[in-house]
């Protein structure tokens, strides 16, 4: 008698990443290593050198200050999204290594009705973050 959690049911059902999901992979792969940090840097020291370059010192600050914060709203949802689905994945996880355990447990529990009411209870908490 195997009971199945609405966590496994989804990951079987689950058809992989879209493609919004593989940019955010392969961003955050690129933006976590250092030639990323290299080239922000290059820009901050070419934006430094052009200084004689521009009429007005408010113009100069405004153009880093503008690449600055579009950089940063950009990098913010990439890295919410590769957090949130981490969180997702390591629940995952969990949630195998706690049914497989409920599982064990029910074989083990013939006897034991203390056990059968310990799986049953895990199984029930594997469920409580679908309920959240």
């Amino acid at each position: 008698m195997e009971q199945r959690t609405e966590a496994a049911e989804s990951r079987e059902n689950k058809k992989g990443l879209d493609p919004f999901e593989r940019f955010v992979e392969i961003s955050t792969k690129l933006i976590s290593r250092a030639p990323f940090f290299a080239v922000v840097v290059a820009v901050v020291v070419i934006w430094a050198a052009s200084y004689p370059l521009w009429k007005s010192t408010t113009k100069w600050e405004l153009a880093i200050h503008t690449f600055g914060g579009v950089l940063s709203l950009l990098l913010l949802v990439l890295l919410e999204n590769a957090g949130r689905r981490n969180t997702e994945s390591m629940q995952e996880k969990l949630n195998v290594i706690a049914e497989a355990l409920a599982a064990l447990m029910d074989s083990r529990a013939a006897d034991d009705p203390e056990l059968r009411e310990a799986a049953e209870n895990l199984r029930e908490a594997v469920g409580l973050e679908e309920r959240h």
